[in-house]
């Protein structure tokens, strides 16, 4: 599989995840999609917080995505385990110096992160969180779209059009909403030239009854999705959206891990 050496603006580069418990969800995931993981290789998350260590998993020699513990400040605030999505930007001041003029607020940033990169944490006007990324040192996922490799993100939201439309004036990204959504309405996709980066689509009406956020989720590419949600229960996950067949696209499944974060795993229909 090639080695990706660059991300245009506005694609999903990378993705971690904060696990209340760390090495359960090494243990796991490294079962489920065949990561390699190194042991607190990378970087020490709080010098004041002992076992806080960014851990990295690799495919096939390349990054394609960390585990580390959930910060406290999260478990504070009743944030549930998630999986963060980080789009790449080219200039992250600049952009992050956008985000409140286009309705969107700025949690953190931005800022350095050792030698790796500099990054901001934003939300857009629906509330979503995402990552703004950009690198210096660490591109982010060298390896994407094969098999136990980040493969798509997307924003689930309760209002599309003004969450696409922000991302759209914020990072430069087209929108394409020919893409007919799962559940009968629309599916929108970021473009980045001619290439489709992300998507966004209305927040389904059974996870709007959860009282979901508004928010981006994964999805990681798998051989056969039907066996990685047989192994993937088996493990203690549990399914949310059974094996499913959606035209032009593939087969997907949307799963909660044992610890309660959200991931989806797809066989993309070219395979």
């Amino acid at each position: 599989m090639p080695k990706i050496e660059k991300y245009t603006q506005g694609t999903p580069s990378w993705t971690d995840y904060g696990a209340p418990d760390q090495h359960a969800a090494k243990v796991f995931y490294a079962e489920i999609f065949g990561w390699t993981i190194y042991e607190d290789n990378f970087m020490k998350m709080d010098p004041d917080a002992p076992g806080m260590f960014y851990s990295m998993a690799m495919k096939e020699g390349s990054y394609t995505c960390a585990i580390h513990t959930q910060e406290a400040r999260e478990k504070e605030m009743g944030i549930p385990p998630h999986w963060k999505v980080y789009l790449k930007v080219d200039d992250v001041d600049a952009v992050t110096a956008k985000v409140a003029g286009l309705g969107g607020q700025v949690f953190a940033g931005p800022f350095n992160v050792f030698e790796s990169g500099r990054m901001s944490i934003i939300a857009d006007p629906t509330g979503a969180v995402v990552n703004l990324w950009q690198p210096i040192n660490h591109i982010g996922a060298g390896v994407k779209s094969e098999p136990g490799a980040l493969s798509w993100a997307e924003l689930l939201t309760r209002e599309q059009q003004k969450a696409a439309q922000f991302y759209s004036d914020l990072l430069g990204v087209g929108l394409d909403s020919d893409m007919p959504s799962p559940d009968g309405g629309q599916y929108i996709v970021f473009m980045a030239g001619e290439e489709g980066v992300a998507g966004c689509m209305t927040m389904p009406e059974q996870v709007q009854k959860m009282d979901a956020p508004n928010h981006w989720e994964v999805y990681f590419q798998v051989q056969d999705v039907d066996a990685t949600v047989e192994l993937s229960e088996s493990l203690g996950a549990n399914t949310v959206v059974p094996p499913m067949d959606i035209p032009e696209v593939g087969r997907i499944a949307y799963l909660i891990d044992p610890q309660g974060a959200g991931f989806g795993v797809i066989t993309p229909e070219s395979m």
